[in-house]
């Protein structure tokens, strides 16, 4: 896996939205939670003022709806869970990344690289 440095935060921008509907197909989760699966998938460190806005925005278009559960021993948390819409709309997303990456990966790896053998 990649270190956070050597992703650029472009790519992470154009890839946070479906890897966080990602994470939450897995079942509802609160931001934390959310940030630490998405540096365990090797995603670096999402930092809350990028994640946060993102779910309002998911939230807005009806993608995700919010609960908040009281804290074991601690403050409540607001946990994301996806709509039924959400959910179909995070499949076929899913799928079109997949696409998207199969395409950009025939691109790039034909492409010639020091060092690199066939």
């Amino acid at each position: 896996m990649k270190s956070e440095e050597s992703w650029p935060s472009e790519w992470l921008r154009g890839v946070l939205e479906v890897c966080v509907l990602r994470v939450l197909l897995d079942g509802p989760s609160y931001g934390y939670a959310i940030t630490q699966s998405l540096a365990g998938a090797g995603l670096g460190e999402v930092k809350g003022g990028t994640l946060y806005p993102l779910l309002g925005r998911l939230e807005e278009a009806g993608l995700v709806e919010v609960e908040w559960r009281p804290g074991e021993g601690g403050p409540g948390r607001k946990f994301y869970a996806l709509t039924p819409v959400g959910r179909t709309h995070t499949q076929a997303l899913v799928r079109r990344w997949a696409d998207f990456t199969t395409t950009t990966r025939a691109l790039t790896d034909s492409a010639p690289i020091a060092g690199r053998t066939a």
